[in-house]
């Protein structure tokens, strides 16, 4: 390594979908982006899965920080874990930071970790880095791009992102902030791929709303609702609704309870509606019930399964009521949500989709909004990162479509990104820890 230079390397996130963790490097200091989790089905069983750290706890004392982008699991659900490894400053938002102490306290870990809230738009310097915060939209709060300027070169971490012009809640994105960045040399952009190989604009949350509501009206009997429990501003739409045709909103999932807390904490939802407990269910007539739970992909412990199996007996559905699933299949969970459905069916319970209604809208950017965002910025290279090979793949295409510079990279490639054209430089120890119950048992290559 230079050490004048500027460099990057991904330990997790790049190649794959999940498990992101990026590292930056200056004059012998290392900078971390993001530290999450990857889940994978074995049978019904679900597992997650961590980066290996071996490469950047042996150089702990260079490590200045890590700085979170947003409240995903796939981006901080291992730094509770791998941080006694790391032992360092993470930097969060109020959303992210209160998601984080959730599970910090969950491993006796509240008052250890030193968690340094963030603004949303700020400019701050760790180590050798000059850190500038840029709002983005996506399918949680809070999302924040990183501009990291240093002597040798700057670069733009988007993290994951979407230009949603409607988003709902939380701040608009900063396009203004984007745009003034091509008055700079930005020698990379390291940018999200889960959407680069497909054509178009990825739909505003705004657009969920009243397919919401004119699928949800009239509805005879409970309805239960499923969808990623991150997703505040959907939360948020659905409560609301519930409200507006005489139902209340009955929270069912460990991770929605705890996205509510978290999201109360920051000052979010104050607007909406009493959110009822499950012990509460019983008591509710079934034409004023609109549940909302997690489980959209089929997951065998997750709220929904539970109910589609009959798991508890103080929350239930019966023939005539309605299951929403307000989430796309992930690919690899179309068996699992499958039989979910065949259970529901079996019930007599009617079970409803995106195929039937526009009532979900991804967070990643498609093609079209991956152009605009290199027009606002013009930078001289993107690094794609945040997805399969397949995609990553198709985001460098695109890259090189526009005249720009593409550097393709995965796990464990060291790129120095400036000064000069980026270069592969060498190679780092990467892999995988399997993480049972909340703890790291385990290596896989």
């Amino acid at each position: 390594m230079d050490h004048d230079a500027l460099h990057f390397l991904p330990l997790g996130g790049t190649g794959e979908i999940g498990m992101n963790l990026n590292l930056y490097a200056h004059a012998g200091r290392w900078l971390m982006v993001d530290c999450g989790v990857m889940f994978r089905r074995d049978g019904l069983e679900t597992h997650g899965w961590m980066p290996d750290v071996s490469y950047i706890a042996a150089r702990r004392d260079k490590l200045d920080g890590l700085v979170l982008t947003h409240a995903h699991q796939d981006h901080l659900g291992a730094v509770a874990d791998l941080w006694p490894k790391l032992r360092c400053p993470v930097y969060a938002t109020r959303f992210a930071a209160a998601m984080l102490r959730e599970q910090l306290k969950e491993k006796g870990l509240a008052n250890r970790v030193p968690v340094r809230l963030l603004d949303e738009r700020c400019r701050l310097r760790i180590g050798p880095f000059d850190i500038q915060r840029i709002p983005l939209t996506h399918s949680t709060v809070e999302m924040g791009a990183l501009v990291l300027r240093t002597p040798a070169g700057t670069v733009l971490h988007t993290g994951d992102f979407k230009l949603d012009a409607n988003p709902l809640i939380g701040l608009d994105l900063d396009r203004a902030g984007l745009e003034a960045l091509a008055g700079e040399t930005i020698h990379a952009v390291v940018s999200d791929s889960t959407n680069a190989d497909e054509e178009g604009w990825t739909g505003s949350e705004s657009q969920v709303v009243e397919p919401l509501r004119q699928l949800l009206a009239d509805r005879p009997g409970r309805i239960a609702v499923s969808f990623f429990a991150s997703n505040v501003a959907r939360l948020r739409t659905l409560a609301l609704l519930a409200e507006s045709l005489g139902r209340h909103p009955v929270l069912m999932g460990r991770s929605m309870d705890r996205t509510v807390r978290a999201a109360r904490a920051a000052g979010y939802l104050d607007d909406v509606p009493t959110l009822v407990s499950t012990r509460d269910f019983g008591f509710l007539p079934p034409e004023k019930v609109l549940l909302m739970c997690t489980g959209s992909q089929g997951e065998p412990r997750a709220a929904l399964s539970r109910l589609a199996e009959d798991g508890r007996n103080d929350v239930y559905l019966d023939p005539g009521d309605t299951v929403v699933l307000s989430a796309r299949i992930i690919p690899g969970n179309e068996l699992f949500v499958e039989r979910l459905r065949t259970l529901f069916r079996e019930k007599e319970v009617t079970v409803l989709g995106p195929d039937d209604a526009d009532i979900h809208v991804s967070g990643h950017p498609r093609r079209d909004e991956l152009r605009t965002l290199y027009r606002w910025v013009q930078p001289q290279t993107v690094v794609p990162t945040h997805g399969t090979p397949k995609k990553l793949e198709a985001h460098a295409e695109l890259a090189e479509s526009m005249g720009l510079g593409a550097l393709r990279c995965r796990n464990g490639d060291l790129v120095r990104l400036a000064p000069g054209v980026p270069t592969l430089v060498g190679k780092a120890m990467t892999g995988r820890v399997r993480r049972v119950e909340g703890r790291p048992t385990s290596r896989g290559r």
